[in-house]
């Protein structure tokens, strides 16, 4: 039988183990006509044994590459938030009303810098937080809220800043204006 790479054994299953040791105990027994069951135990054993460095060696290495995407998120934090930082400026430089055609061409250029700059984002899976909906503490900010009959109570009615998500996590809650029921800030004294 052929020698065998230490890096096969995590892919070797049992029946090519079970052929390459009973291959050895055929020919140690043939050589020394010793009985077969104390070859058998220690095959057991060592078959244990294999199984045992196979789970260990399958641990560690879940393990570490959890461990590396932890850190390889925790190192891309500092950047994603400046990101969003310039993708805040953009969206300013955006919201200016243009007239003239060097302002129309300039925010034409503004715009595919952002679209190219959301597409990037967008690859490490960061998402923006709705804008629109019900409210959700996880995922919003409640700057002010506003008494209104006009629009269901823990209704969004307008985003001061973007919120955005990451594989799930929120990297940065949105800032929103929330409808409350007039009556229900009656009722605690406000107005």
């Amino acid at each position: 039988m052929a020698q065998r790479n230490i890096d096969d054994m995590d892919e070797m299953d049992e029946g090519t183990f079970d052929e390459i040791v009973d291959a050895g105990l055929a020919s140690t027994t043939a050589k020394e006509g010793a009985p077969r069951t104390e070859f058998e135990t220690e095959r057991d054993d060592l078959r244990a044994t294999l199984q045992r460095a196979q789970a260990d060696y399958q641990n560690l290495r879940r393990r570490l590459q959890s461990d590396i995407d932890t850190a390889v998120t925790r190192a891309k934090g500092p950047l994603l938030q400046d990101l969003l930082l310039v993708l805040d400026y953009l969206d300013l430089a955006l919201a200016v009303p243009t007239t003239q055609s060097e302002s129309k061409n300039l925010h034409a250029g503004v715009e595919m810098t952002k679209g190219q700059l959301v597409r990037a984002l967008e690859r490490e899976g960061i998402k923006p937080v709705p804008e629109t909906g019900p409210f959700d503490a996880k995922l919003h900010d409640a700057v002010e809220s506003i008494a209104t009959d006009e629009a269901a109570p823990n209704t969004i009615l307008a985003t001061l800043r973007k919120g955005y998500t990451q594989n799930g996590a929120v990297l940065r809650p949105a800032q929103v204006k929330v409808a409350v029921a007039k009556s229900a800030r009656a009722g605690r004294g406000e107005s």
